[in-house]
């Protein structure tokens, strides 16, 4: 990214769901972003609508293609998923399979790309689908921002039309775009930032805000 340009953020995920709280949660935080001076894109996995990933039939149809130029292309992401028996949706982990067709990529997968995580879940164990998630941005070589959103008991935060009821929720969502943002305009200003005590420092800022 060039230091003087506006950074492109793009949100990720969803569920097939037509009424989907944690597409709700991901539209929160991509408004964020944008309030916070990106460019913004929406892959929205209902309108996606990507067939399985096949490593034998690599070929990319032209969703896939939408997906991994648009991911490889951008200068950081908002995940977002529901969970689903404990885990990811299966319709978010498919849309992360169709990234490895980057690895042949330079630079490979989403190598250095800014990651902020949100989950949605029925009950209290969002962290369950977070910290899958960061693995996932570990082997996809992105660097995940200390600051998650795991949005419990979603049902009482959005409603029957998808929208979110809950201020303190939206705030959240709001900052996790925005930290995205701070971060992606960091790494871009300077190339010889260390990004582990980057990483290390947001932490600090996070456990130090008590959230």
């Amino acid at each position: 990214m060039d230091p003087q340009s506006r950074p492109k953020i793009v949100g990720l995920g969803g569920s097939l769901a037509r009424i989907s709280r944690s597409r709700s949660a991901l539209l929160r935080a991509v408004e964020g972003a944008a309030g916070a001076g990106a460019d913004t894109q929406l892959l929205d996995l209902r309108r996606l609508d990507l067939p399985l990933y096949n490593p034998d039939e690599p070929d990319l149809t032209d969703a896939a293609s939408v997906l991994v130029e648009s991911c490889h292309g951008c200068d950081g992401l908002l995940w977002s998923t529901p969970l689903y028996q404990g885990t990811v949706s299966g319709s978010f982990k498919n849309a992360l399979d169709w990234l490895h067709v980057l690895g042949s990529r330079d630079p490979p997968y989403l190598n250095d790309k800014v990651i902020g995580l949100i989950s949605a879940a029925g009950g209290t164990q969002g962290l369950q689908a977070i910290n899958t998630m960061e693995f996932s941005v570990r082997a996809l070589r992105g660097w995940a921002v200390p600051y998650v959103v795991p949005v419990a008991s979603a049902a009482r935060v959005v409603d029957q039309e998808g929208r979110i009821i809950d201020a303190g929720v939206e705030a959240q969502l709001d900052r996790l775009g925005a930290e995205v943002v701070r971060v992606a305009e960091r790494f871009a200003a300077d190339l010889t930032l260390h990004r582990q005590q980057e990483c290390a420092d947001a932490a600090e800022r996070v456990a130090a805000a008590g959230v």
